[in-house]
């Protein structure tokens, strides 16, 4: 038990570290946009690769964000019931919504992604712009990387839930100790 939860708190760090980083992207999302602004503007200049990369940075602040935004429980949700819910309660309906739903919806994504994306790799995807940025390729393994690292995180909440349940932790939140540590004993 002590295993499965260090592996879902890793993950949890892992997706953190990561939502951190990309919230800081977004401040490079602005500035380039701020740049592209003035340089069009003001000075009359246009650069296409300046443009691409503000759909560069859009896509990885939306897809590698995503496994971050569903740790800190921000996709939306239909909270009529759960938030009036038991924690034992709110525990069945996280686990039934990822191996029910999250998981198979990531598993269809990268299944219809893969082709596409192994096809944008094989000849080296780059932008119809010849001043544009020619990552294309890269640009559409952000969709594999966002199957993965919502998929991790559906993994977690999984792990935190079915604890919930075994009675070894108390809550499922970010927060959560297992019950052997905050007692001192063995469990």
């Amino acid at each position: 038990m002590q295993a499965l939860y260090l592996l879902a708190r890793a993950i949890d760090r892992t997706n953190s570290i990561i939502g951190k980083l990309m919230a800081w992207l977004t401040l490079g999302m602005v500035l380039v946009q701020f740049t592209v602004v003035v340089l069009r503007y003001v000075f009359g200049l246009g650069f296409i690769w300046m443009q691409e990369s503000i759909l560069y940075m859009h896509s990885l602040v939306f897809l590698v964000g995503a496994g971050y935004t569903l740790l800190k429980e921000g996709h939306v949700r239909v909270d009529i019931f759960y938030r009036g819910a038991t924690v034992r309660k709110k525990a069945m309906v996280d686990l039934a919504g990822v191996l029910l739903l999250l998981f198979p919806f990531c598993i269809l994504v990268w299944y219809v992604a893969l082709p596409y994306v192994m096809n944008s790799w094989a000849v080296f995807e780059g932008s119809k712009e010849t001043s544009g940025i020619q990552g294309v390729y890269l640009l559409k393994t952000t969709i594999l990387a966002f199957t993965v690292l919502v998929a991790l995180q559906g993994l977690a909440m999984a792990i935190k839930s079915g604890l919930v349940l075994a009675g070894v932790i108390d809550d499922h939140g970010d927060t959560t100790v297992p019950a052997h540590e905050r007692t001192g004993g063995a469990h």
